[in-house]
């Protein structure tokens, strides 16, 4: 994903207005949407929040809340633990109890990024943060089914507890494309045939955009200053997460 926002304007106040209510939600949108650029973007103006990049199980949760803890500044993990090697030390049960014991003392949020089916355990650890730590969560996830979401479902049925951030529509995703291309010097004789190839093959996603622009950039989708946008595409559709297409 490209390290800028373009067109999000919208949506991140949106996600901003969440934040500052501070209740639990689900963000959701398809691979490449720009889910993890956008909530790590406001991650200054929410300085307490602990960010987790992976959310496979809740010991790797709570082994990374803590090591953002630590670096905050939290007494009572540092007493606790010492150093990161003492956060690694501590099994699964003591280093929850250290965790939640620091954040009912703190005001904090979670952000539990990249999901992947969580246990119905998993689910179980979550409500106790949420509930009796008072500390909102905000969980990440491709889609809000099962299959993304697992055991996490039900703590976010509610569709007020529910944000879907969506591909760009096509104005916004034009606009991303010809900036993407200008950054990058892209150039070719058929750039504007490929640039409508990609618009419509992305149906807006701004990663699949990025990724075909990048592609693009490739001696092996390139003769002279022609872009060969056919086997681009091929190569592409073979190496893409088919969780773009989902709606």
């Amino acid at each position: 994903m490209a390290d800028f926002i373009f067109g999000r304007e919208e949506e991140l106040q949106a996600l901003k207005q969440r934040l500052l209510k501070r209740n639990s939600f689900l963000l959701h949108g398809p691979s490449g949407v720009g889910k993890t650029l956008l909530i790590r973007s406001l991650q200054p103006q929410v300085p307490a929040t602990l960010y987790c990049e992976n959310s496979e199980t809740t010991q790797v949760v709570f082994r990374s809340v803590a090591h953002t803890l630590l670096a905050l500044g939290d007494q009572r993990v540092h007493t606790s633990c010492r150093n990161r090697d003492g956060i690694q030390a501590k099994s699964a049960v003591s280093l929850k109890g250290i965790v939640m014991d620091a954040l009912r003392e703190g005001s904090y949020w979670i952000v539990m990024d990249h999901l992947n089916r969580p246990s119905q355990s998993f689910a179980a650890a979550i409500r106790e943060v949420i509930n009796w730590c008072s500390t909102p969560v905000i969980a990440v996830a491709r889609s809000s089914h099962m299959e993304d979401t697992g055991f996490l479902q039900p703590v976010y049925s509610d569709r007020s507890e529910k944000y879907e951030l969506k591909n760009l529509d096509a104005a916004a995703a034009e606009g991303f494309a010809q900036e993407i291309v200008k950054r990058a010097g892209l150039s070719a004789s058929n750039i504007g045939e490929f640039l409508t190839k990609v618009l419509e093959l992305s149906e807006g996603n701004p990663g699949a955009i990025l990724s075909m622009l990048e592609m693009a950039k490739y001696p092996k989708y390139r003769t002279d200053e022609h872009i060969k946008i056919t086997p681009l595409y091929i190569d592409f559709r073979m190496n893409w997460s088919p969780a773009v297409r989902s709606r």
